[in-house]
């Protein structure tokens, strides 16, 4: 039965599904606090809060360690302790590794009934697109960025927690169809990723520009607080999507990254893109997808 039949009683069901989730001990527990502390000026964050934090979870440790390891970050020689890996770093990488560490974590265990790796891949290649991205249109904090891009699709992860049977049935058929996974949520749920995410995010209270990024990303129109985020995101996940970096198939025909209202958007976000050159910014992104695509899989080389 398709979740959509249940009418106006979809949200509060999405609600009490969601709530369970506060039961997975990393989530409440490592992302909410985390993103809050990081918030704060680098010269208030504290090593040893940031160390006790991680270390006292095993997987995220690992996860961290790993990741510290990769080619997403050129570490001289192997890191072998979370205190190390927050040292060679630094402070800022430190924030994204933990919450790439953290969405990882989100993943459903049982892997095999889902584009797990992909998703998470998806996730990761949109954050470092974003953060890339960013820099080049002269957005003022690439690492928020990097953040907003990290979590935009957080609902599909939850998704495939709170909602498996359908979450499944929606990726097979968007997979065997070649089409947007979220316009197949529309048809056969009522509600989509956009919808969990924003209610997860409201539950753990993430910063108001990470909710709205969550959200909007696929419906940019409808940002009040944060549309050169929200746009810039959304730009980044049409990239992935064309470029091999989706959900594990290729969309047909390929998402249009030059879609012009989100470019419209960051041109009237500031006085100093009014020459934003969209075709010249998505030539370099795409020259600059095969990085991308080396530094997210290595993480799981070896």
């Amino acid at each position: 039965m398709a979740l959509s039949a249940y009418g106006s009683e979809v949200r509060e069901l999405i609600r009490r599904r969601l709530e369970k989730l506060n039961s997975i001990p990393t989530i409440p527990a490592v992302i909410r606090p985390l993103l809050h502390y990081m918030e704060k000026p680098i010269d208030q964050i504290e090593v040893k809060r940031i160390v006790d934090m991680v270390s006292c979870d095993e997987s995220i440790a690992a996860q961290c360690l790993r990741m510290a390891n990769s080619a997403l970050y050129f570490v001289s020689q192997a890191v072998k302790t979370v205190h190390g890996a927050v040292i060679v770093v630094g402070l800022t990488k430190m924030r994204e590794i933990l919450m790439a560490c953290s969405l990882l974590d989100l993943l459903p265990k049982d892997q095999n009934r889902i584009p797990a790796l992909a998703l998470w891949q998806h996730s990761l290649g949109c954050a470092l697109v974003s953060r890339e991205l960013a820099r080049w249109i002269g957005y003022p904090d690439p690492e928020r960025a990097f953040l907003a891009g990290l979590l935009h699709d957080l609902g599909e992860l939850v998704n495939f927690r709170a909602f498996p049977d359908e979450a499944r049935s929606c990726f097979e058929i968007a997979s065997a169809k070649q089409i947007p996974l979220y316009d197949v949520e529309v048809g056969s749920l009522g509600f989509t990723h956009c919808d969990t995410g924003a209610l997860v995010a409201e539950l753990w209270r993430l910063p108001y520009h990470l909710r709205e990024v969550i959200q909007f990303h696929h419906n940019i129109q409808q940002t009040k607080l944060s549309p050169d985020l929200v746009a810039l995101v959304n730009i980044s996940d049409l990239l992935c999507r064309a470029e091999r970096l989706g959900y594990g198939y290729c969309e047909q025909p390929p998402p249009d990254p030059l879609a012009e209202v989100a470019w419209s958007m960051l041109r009237a976000e500031s006085a100093k893109r009014p020459r934003l050159d969209p075709e010249l910014l998505v030539r370099k992104m795409n020259a600059h997808l095969e990085q991308v695509h080396n530094k997210v899989h290595s993480i799981f080389e070896g």
